[in-house]
């Protein structure tokens, strides 16, 4: 008795990456590409309408609704799967990704037989990583976040907000000097020595309130 086919949905908003995907997929055994969406929101009305079993996703979709919404929607809705395929490999968008409901994470540089057997994994709900995302994963479980106290949070925040020294200090009613100290204790936790270091750091390990 054969097993029906996983229901495949695209969803890039690069038509060309689309055609290449739909080929490339109608090589492999037991999987049916059902629709092709090219923006979060067609996802959305194309899933309701065609119940995938998986949706492979990518994470930057231009204007409008981005991969993590659509997929943070798409699992919230149902029992379909996410399995996000993107060029992107950096912690925030790895960690964003799999909060947002992602049964899988795969880079686009991945073998063909990788992502087929990825598809099939993720349509019988099992985690499937690509090895960097997989190692990127570990390396954030090994390394603790840093602590930082409340007044470093608030200056923090400010550096985010592109403010400079003496701006913080009048915000925060302290001394500049003061200001110094705090970023100096920030960029030694954060291990950064430049202002734009902090932040990117910040938001790659969500410290930002």
């Amino acid at each position: 008795m054969s097993t029906a086919p996983v229901r495949l949905l695209l969803c890039d908003d690069h038509a060309v990456v689309r055609a290449g995907l739909r080929a490339l997929l109608s090589s492999a055994d037991g999987i049916e590409v059902v629709g092709e969406a090219g923006s979060g929101e067609e996802a959305l009305a194309m899933a309701a309408r065609l119940h995938p079993d998986v949706v492979l996703m990518d994470l930057q979709l231009g204007e409008g609704m981005d991969g993590v919404t659509a997929t943070r929607r798409l699992t919230a809705q149902g029992d379909t799967h996410v399995l996000v395929l993107t060029m992107f490999d950096t912690d925030a968008d790895i960690t964003r990704a799999i909060e947002a409901g992602a049964t899988g994470y795969l880079l686009k540089a991945e073998r063909p037989d990788e992502l087929f057997a990825a598809i099939h994994s993720a349509a019988s709900g099992r985690t499937a990583l690509s090895a960097p995302v997989a190692d990127r994963l570990l390396a954030q479980l090994r390394s603790p976040r840093p602590t930082l106290s409340e007044r470093e949070h608030e200056i923090l925040g400010r550096l985010a907000q592109g403010l400079g020294n003496r701006e913080i200090a009048r915000a925060l009613f302290i001394s500049e000097a003061t200001v110094k100290t705090h970023l100096g204790r920030i960029y030694g936790k954060l291990g950064v020595e430049t202002r734009s270091g902090a932040v990117a750091v910040a938001k790659e390990r969500r410290l930002l309130r």
